[in-house]
């Protein structure tokens, strides 16, 4: 309960104040500059006999030993358990050039133990047209391990069957952009927003010295995520352009009002601008508890009786401290944590609140549970 209490006294004083200026290059991308991605196909040896003896892998190998001019008969079956089929996968930066290496990461396919102490073979990375524009090769760095036991007992720490190749792969061709093209760059934001594609052209505008009233405009919203940008052509000068173009700071429009719930760590967060429609609300508990004590009924030696097993019922009613709290109109976000920490509402508590309150239709702000 404490704990719940400081995580929403530290997030409504996170949340309500005011979002501060922002430079551009944290808040959107040039539209077109982007990285891909690359995947390839190949073998990692040298395992010590944590590799696999799989259908798929047995024909790679011999494919890779047919490349290098050694042929096997085909009722020749190799034992290849420090081999494994692997797929590699890596992120092509923009403007890489060829020559210049990029990090991979290499897994497992098959049924292989683990890719600790291997060395993955040249590989190509093909991109989504099916070019190849890096080759990789190296020897692997897994952080995970495996242990099994003669009874079948394993022991798994983080993931063996994975690892990567610091620049593990080189740059073969680069991929054309559109950088230099046109007379316009589109700057998209990362959060779409109307008010914030106004407030960022505004910006571009007011400091490079742009006249809205003569016609001369060098920024021009397009919709709540994108904004065009007159540029340079000349690529030397539009480079410079948006060296200077990218520091510019300005202040974002507000986040929409939301609560965001993480129903399985009880984590919550709520936006500043949440607010609650009229309503009242209710926590309390009441407990009924039922024993029943087994008593021996014994009658004096003159009595004409016998002797008699009886059962005591005992029923308590415990009702806790129900109050009830009335919201009025426009209730702000510290007024709701000053509540819910009055009703003494538990995170699983607060989250049936929010969603009670959702659905009678009394809270002004989106909920998401994840």
């Amino acid at each position: 309960m404490r704990l719940l209490s400081v995580l929403l006294a530290v997030f409504s004083l996170l949340l309500s104040s005011q979002v501060g200026a922002q430079r551009i290059k944290d808040l959107a991308s040039i539209q077109g500059v982007r990285s891909n991605q690359l995947v390839g196909y190949g073998l990692v040896v040298g395992l010590p006999g944590t590799g696999e003896q799989s259908p798929f892998t047995e024909q790679s190998f011999r494919t890779m030993l047919r490349n290098f001019g050694i042929s096997l008969d085909a009722n020749t079956k190799p034992k290849i358990r420090n081999v494994a089929a692997v797929a590699v996968h890596a992120e092509l930066p923009a403007f890489a050039k060829p020559g210049q290496t990029i990090d991979i990461t290499v897994s497992s396919v098959g049924e292989a133990a683990s890719l600790q102490g291997g060395t993955l073979l040249q590989t190509f990375l093909r991109g989504v047209d099916g070019e190849v524009y890096a080759v990789a090769q190296g020897s692997l760095v897994v952080s995970g391990f495996g242990a099994q036991g003669g009874d079948g007992s394993r022991i798994v720490v983080n993931t063996p069957t994975v690892g990567r190749i610091p620049n593990g792969a080189m740059v073969e061709r680069s991929v054309p952009n559109g950088f230099a093209n046109g007379d316009t760059l589109t700057l998209n934001l990362h959060y779409p927003d109307f008010s914030t594609a106004k407030a960022l052209a505004d910006t571009i505008n007011e400091r490079l010295g742009a006249q809205p009233e003569n016609g001369y405009i060098i920024a021009k919203p397009i919709d709540a995520a994108s904004v065009r940008v007159t540029a340079p052509r000349d690529v030397g000068q539009r480079v410079g352009f948006l060296a200077t173009l990218e520091n510019f700071e300005f202040t974002p429009a507000d986040a929409p009002a939301r609560v965001v719930i993480n129903s399985r760590t009880g984590t919550i967060v709520i936006g500043s601008d949440v607010r609650l429609l009229p309503a009242a609300i209710t926590h309390g508990g009441l407990t009924v508890t039922i024993s029943e004590n087994q008593q021996v009924s014994q009658p004096n030696a003159f009595a004409d009786g016998q002797t008699a097993v009886t059962t005591q019922s005992i029923v308590d009613v415990d009702l806790a401290d129900s109050r009830m709290f009335k919201f009025e109109p426009g209730v702000t976000l510290d007024q709701l944590v000053r509540a819910v920490n009055e009703v003494g509402a538990a995170p699983g508590d607060l989250m049936a609140i929010l969603e009670a309150l959702r659905q009678a239709g009394a809270l002004r702000g989106e909920l998401i549970i994840i």
